[in-house]
């Protein structure tokens, strides 16, 4: 069986809701990646043999195969086509291991594996939310409900409950938020983004999508000066809980992809690879407590790969909430100091269909910048599952 090479990994900066990218229409953003990806490694655009997307709210100017329609948008021929995948939160994480699975088995050579969410142009939820007012119905079907009775499928409970599982106070996560933007903060300052964030020109919502001449490339969600006071001050999404928005991801805009490829398609291109993709497990959890789930899927996956946990040098565990990273350190009792060495989602931000990728640039960048050889990524999703990636830095 072939192997599976990352040869680019491109991000956006992320951009607030109703901020720097929030005029630019998703389909647009998503291809800009595509774009880049192809010019880094001088790829002829006809030879990418298929786009997989991440993106969870397909509706709106996200529907209609978002996938397919960033193809269109780009640089691409029409020849290549473009598909669409919703595993929630993991979504284009999901898309890098199918981008893999396809390369790895020789029916593909070259696949562009991305992401894209704009979450102030198409809210979180709005594919239920309109639905249900369109009188659609919900997708909890008869037999979910006979199974699991009036149990809540929530993102916010599955946090409280990790919270309260794990015995992490308020005081915890806060503290542990306030360390997200201080290594975001510093990472930035520092220059160690800059490998993986393409620059895009500014749209905000006033302009009506028309670019300026700014660029952005800073993630827009750093808080620089960042104290544990003003976190602490946040209120509670829930009376007698722990989670607030200052201590969970922050909602976001942004676009991610990588260029993966096999040992024909690095023969093509003729360029050094930056990582290889050494094992890939997903697993399926409790969907009430629902973001658990990277703590046995990880477990899963070092079995699997025969590997300890200090055999990996850096590890990605999307921020969510900060109840998840801290649960999972707990568990498999992991150092704090390799886990989300650069921030995560709560100082850079989450746009859900795009984190996994955006993970991964993150990810691929640091062990070349630290000098690791392997790193791991996680990430909980909806309806309790986790994908887990172990790449080996080349």
């Amino acid at each position: 069986m072939s192997e599976a090479f990352i040869v680019a990994a491109r991000r956006t900066a992320g951009g607030r809701r109703g901020g720097r990218l929030s005029g630019w229409h998703p389909v647009d953003l998503a291809a800009q990646i595509i774009d880049a990806l192809v010019d880094e490694v001088g790829a002829d655009p006809a030879a990418v043999d298929d786009v997989f997307m991440g993106c969870v709210s397909q509706v709106g100017e996200q529907s209609t195969n978002v996938g397919r329609n960033a193809v269109l948008a780009s640089k691409l021929p029409e020849s290549v086509p473009g598909t669409s995948i919703d595993r929630q939160c993991g979504s284009s994480q999901q898309a890098i291991h199918f981008a893999a699975q396809a390369v790895m088995s020789g029916a593909m050579d070259m696949v562009i594996a991305a992401g894209v969410e704009s979450m102030s142009r198409v809210p979180m939820g709005s594919p239920g939310a309109l639905a249900q007012k369109a009188g659609l119905g919900h997708y909890h079907s008869p037999a979910i409900r006979e199974r699991y009775g009036d149990a809540v499928f929530s993102q916010f409970v599955g946090a409280e409950m990790v919270a309260r599982q794990y015995g992490l106070d308020k005081d915890a996560l806060d503290r542990y938020a306030l360390q997200s933007h201080q290594r975001a903060a510093a990472a930035s300052k520092a220059g160690w983004f800059e490998r993986e964030i393409l620059p895009i020109a500014v749209r905000d919502a006033d302009a009506n999508g028309v670019p300026g001449s700014d660029m952005h490339a800073v993630d827009e969600g750093i808080r620089f000066e960042a104290t544990l006071e003003g976190i602490q001050s946040v209120k509670l999404l829930q009376e007698g809980g722990v989670i607030t928005a200052a201590n969970a991801s922050q909602m976001c805009d942004g676009a991610s992809g990588v260029l993966i490829v096999n040992e024909r398609g690095l023969r093509r291109l003729n360029v050094k690879p930056l990582a290889r993709i050494h094992h890939m497990t997903v697993l399926g959890h409790d969907p009430v407590i629902m973001l658990e789930a990277p703590v046995p899927a990880t477990e899963l996956a070092l079995k699997r790969a025969g590997m300890k946990l200090d055999d990996i040098d850096l590890y990605e565990v999307n921020e969510a909430f900060a109840s998840i990273p801290l649960a999972w350190q707990q568990a498999l009792g992991a150092d704090p100091e390799r886990m989300n060495a650069s921030g995560g989602a709560i100082a850079l931000g989450h746009p859900l269909g795009g984190t996994g990728a955006k993970l991964m640039a993150t990810l691929v960048h640091a062990l070349h910048r630290r000098g690791g050889r392997y790193g791991l990524q996680t990430m909980c999703e909806g309806g309790g599952m986790a994908n887990v990636t172990v790449i080996e830095r080349l």
